[in-house]
């Protein structure tokens, strides 16, 4: 399907390295549905035009994540989405469970910073056996 596109964010001051954002964040499509197999990637180019990162940065991004068989390179196609890692979408009774969540973060007055340490702390005490990076 060509039809589902992503959109790259890149946060320059993350500290995290431009190409795992760009791994994280098509992991993060797939597992809630926005990109299913054989939905096709930008391109290297469109990713550039869009984020001003190196061609080689995206392409290296691509390269890891078909090396971790989630997508695959079609020469002259472009790069296609193998697998579905979906879990739950934003639509699911657990993501509007979520929603309704962050309105109740929101109204009592919490930023995005405190939203996440919250939503951190709560991750890491029912999945202790997690290690964090």
């Amino acid at each position: 399907m060509l039809g589902r596109v992503i959109e790259y964010r890149i946060d320059r001051h993350s500290g995290v390295a431009t190409y795992l954002q760009i791994v994280k964040q098509t992991k993060q499509a797939m597992r809630l549905g926005l990109l299913e197999p054989d939905d096709k990637l930008p391109t290297a180019r469109e990713v550039v035009e869009a984020t001003a990162v190196n061609p080689n940065t995206v392409l290296k991004a691509y390269r890891e994540l078909e090396r971790e068989g989630l997508v695959e390179a079609r020469r002259g196609l472009g790069t296609f989405v193998r697998k579905s890692l979906s879990g739950a979408s934003t639509d699911s009774a657990l993501g509007r469970e979520l929603s309704e969540w962050m309105e109740r973060v929101r109204a009592d007055g919490l930023d995005r910073e405190g939203a996440v340490a919250l939503f951190h702390a709560a991750l890491d005490k029912e999945f202790p056996e997690v290690e964090q990076r």
